[in-house]
């Protein structure tokens, strides 16, 4: 009797947007295509961050991350995975010059990955370019709150909203970024009720990363909530410990070397 494989299709991006304030979407970063093969099978989508910059590459922050380093990293998750959505950062200095400028970029990111969607950073300052990005078939996540790509004009990660004074603000990028056309919005290093406030005002998913149990889908970087960083923000869970796992297994596989107890009779050839 022959036997049918089920065909697996990938999350889109209208069924991610049509979960606002349904099941909760589920969301990691990936930045190759072995851990993203094992995302996958949980993840509605994948982000692709530039965080990839300062977790893979040892940079103090994301500012020096480069198109084609964005670009290499989401091949590599686009060909690991089959189910979930693939969102990549647009890197800083890719975006803001202009509307022409951000959709030439993401037009090569999306045809040269093979990703869905594309993330930028931005509120009200970047509606205009979202709007021209989405009317040119480029679905575009936004993200707002705390933006990483502006640490040097806000001083450092600092959490966003302690004082309700900025609120309105925070409200008005978010309304701002829906209204343009965005599908979902990272709400990130946000107080909380701010965050639960936003995500009852605007119509399309926030995706919280030190924000709120009340948005509508969480994300947060693997490595963070692996145990792979030797320190994490306050907003992350540690998950797992590998950290600690890895130095163990290298440090025995050195002792072992050094005894010539590897390879041993199962690891070499008669």
């Amino acid at each position: 009797m022959s036997t049918q494989t089920e065909t697996v299709r990938r999350m889109t991006v209208p069924q991610i947007a049509n979960r606002k304030g349904g099941e909760p979407i589920v969301s990691l970063t990936s930045y190759h295509a072995h851990t993203a093969g094992i995302v996958d099978k949980y993840a509605d989508f994948i982000l692709v961050g530039d965080s990839l910059g300062m977790v893979m590459h040892g940079m103090e922050t994301t500012v020096g991350v480069p198109l084609d380093l964005m670009i290499m990293h989401g091949k590599a998750v686009v060909r690991g995975t089959k189910r979930a959505l693939i969102v990549v950062d647009m890197p800083f200095g890719t975006y803001e010059e202009s509307p022409n400028v951000a959709f030439r970029n993401a037009a090569k990111i999306m045809k040269e990955t093979g990703c869905g969607a594309v993330k930028l950073e931005g509120g009200a300052r970047m509606a205009e370019t979202i709007h021209f990005l989405t009317e040119r078939g480029v679905p575009v996540m936004a993200h707002t709150g705390l933006t990483p790509q502006s640490s040097h004009v806000m001083g450092g990660f600092k959490t966003q909203g302690r004082d309700e004074d900025t609120w309105p603000a925070h409200e008005a990028d978010a309304k701002a970024v829906s209204d343009a056309g965005a599908f979902a919005v990272v709400l990130e290093g946000m107080v909380e009720p701010l965050a639960a406030r936003i995500t009852k005002q605007i119509d399309i998913p926030t995706i919280g990363i030190g924000a709120s149990a009340d948005c509508d889908g969480q994300i947060l970087v693997l490595e963070d909530m692996l145990g792979l960083n030797p320190w994490t923000p306050k907003f992350v869970k540690v998950y797992g410990q590998l950290g600690p796992m890895i130095e163990d297994a290298v440090k025995s596989y050195a002792e072992e070397v050094k005894t010539r107890d590897f390879p041993g009779p199962d690891q070499t050839y008669t």
